[in-house]
């Protein structure tokens, strides 16, 4: 079996932040699906912000191509809830407002509880041992005191391996485009230290139980640190909206 480590690299390489990683056919993607998969970075990221205009035109110039495949990437990105069009106005990135985040993660808790089930019932050797490598990067950037982001994509790409070891192809897509919704705000939800240094504790927490065959307090961790992850995006997402009003006032 190869070593930990390595198992982890391979997870990072394997698991980028693209639309398609559950895809079962060919790795090759189409233009469109080239084009979405970037943007989609972008929106996830932060670099395209909520309600900021996705212009078909300035985009076919970014990428060089005509107007056509854009408008399919752009469908492709309203399909997986990172973009929203408009009649006559156009596509802007997804604004989720705080009751749509607080209702996507209730169903995230529901399917990951799942998830932790299955995996408590049944799990491979090679999962353990780059769960437990996860864990320990989890940790080592839970004491950073900055860890530009590195944090809420470990975790997201622990949380898809974990979705991915029950070999149920539609709980795949569905959570992990319900984990591409809401993964934007996590990266701001996870940068205060004290916030990351909580959420590893419960991830090695979680990994002890289920080593020592504890399967009733896996699933309960694995359901609080979903519920806790939720109810921290929601507070930030809260925060966000409530200072430009007190700008305003």
């Amino acid at each position: 079996m190869p070593r930990p480590s390595q198992l982890l690299t391979d997870l990072e390489n394997a698991v980028a932040f693209r639309l398609f990683e559950g895809r079962q056919q060919s790795p090759t993607l189409t233009v469109p699906e080239q084009i979405a998969a970037q943007v989609g970075d972008a929106i996830i990221k932060g670099k395209l912000l909520p309600g900021e205009a996705l212009n078909e035109q300035r985009l076919a110039d970014s990428f060089e191509v005509s107007r056509g495949p854009v408008r399919d990437a752009i469908r492709i990105l309203e399909r997986e809830g990172l973009a929203t069009i408009y009649p006559r106005r156009g596509a802007v990135v997804t604004d989720l407002s705080v009751d749509e985040v607080r209702d996507i993660f209730e169903i995230r808790v529901g399917l990951l509880e799942i998830v932790a089930r299955k995996i408590a019932a049944h799990h491979t050797p090679e999962y353990l041992a780059t769960l437990r490598a996860g864990v320990e990067k989890l940790e080592a950037l839970a004491r950073l005191d900055d860890d530009q982001g590195r944090y809420a994509e470990t975790s997201y790409r622990l949380s898809i391996l974990s979705v991915r070891n029950c070999n149920n192809p539609r709980l795949t897509q569905m959570l992990t485009a319900l984990s591409l919704q809401t993964l934007r705000y996590s990266y701001i939800s996870l940068a205060p230290i004290e916030r990351r240094r909580a959420s590893a504790a419960l991830w090695r927490k979680g990994l002890d139980a289920l080593e020592r065959g504890d399967a009733k307090t896996y699933i309960a961790i694995s359901r609080q640190r979903v519920e806790e992850s939720g109810a921290a995006v929601v507070n930030r997402l809260s925060d966000t909206i409530a200072q430009p009003l007190q700008r305003r006032a």
